[in-house]
């Protein structure tokens, strides 16, 4: 098993070298707060990224561009830049980012899947979540959930299928607490929503970036075959 994720590592480390340097043809906007990755090929379907509260550090661009490297057109976002507490015309500007992604010569037509982490991910859940026309789904990543007043009516705007994935220790600035999760979870089952948790025991916040000391090698691996299944199922490259 320690060899499996070590051999997981040592290629995911060297795939994401190369994209790195290969996503040169990405570009730029909003002054740096925006940026898109292209496909390998021609075009491919709309993936929207909202980093956390630290913005678009390395490893948010480096999962930009692995996503990129499956085939999607993915487009990396500030994501502390769409929290509506603080920026009253956040809804609109994830659509106008998203319109604008379906008009580029890089994307095939349709929706876009949405992947958020820590803030990113909250901020995911309160404006993309209710966007059917717009998005097909959504994947958050140990989201913030300390703006929710009501879980309740919060999951009642949720319209799209949903994925989170959490860690059980996640206690970082009480951001991301594990209750607020299964109270989520419960809040949609009880609405008949499509939504899926899945929490990692031994996790806590940050868990899937190589560089961080919460690092779980299982556990990233584990939620990066999650949420590649659910772009598979709501994003296909075909």
């Amino acid at each position: 098993m320690k060899q499996r994720f070590d051999r997981y590592i040592v290629w995911r480390v060297l795939a994401i070298s190369f994209l790195l340097v290969s996503a040169c043809s990405c570009v730029s906007w909003g002054g740096g707060s925006q940026k898109a990755y292209d496909p390998p090929g021609d075009r491919g379907p709309i993936v929207i990224l909202l980093s956390g509260f630290l913005g678009m550090n390395d490893a948010h661009r480096s999962y930009a561009a692995e996503v990129a490297r499956l085939g999607y057109y993915a487009v990396l976002l500030d994501g502390k830049h769409f929290n509506p507490k603080y920026n009253k015309s956040a809804t609109a500007e994830l659509r106008r980012v998203i319109e604008e992604a379906q008009s580029s010569p890089k994307a095939l037509p349709g929706k876009a899947a949405v992947i958020g982490f820590s803030m990113g991910g909250g901020n995911a859940l309160t404006l993309a979540a209710g966007m059917p026309d717009l998005v097909s789904a959504l994947v958050a990543y140990y989201p913030m959930t300390t703006n929710i007043s009501n879980m309740r009516s919060f999951v009642a705007q949720f319209k799209v299928p949903i994925l989170v994935l959490a860690g059980e220790k996640d206690t970082f600035m009480n951001c991301c607490l594990i209750e607020s999760m299964r109270a989520m979870e419960a809040a949609a089952k009880e609405g008949g929503k499509t939504f899926e948790l899945v929490v990692y025991p031994n996790a806590s916040h940050d868990f899937i970036w190589v560089n961080d000391k919460a690092y779980r090698a299982e556990d990233s691996a584990d939620a990066w075959q999650r949420t590649t299944k659910m772009l598979s199922l709501y994003q296909p490259l075909h």
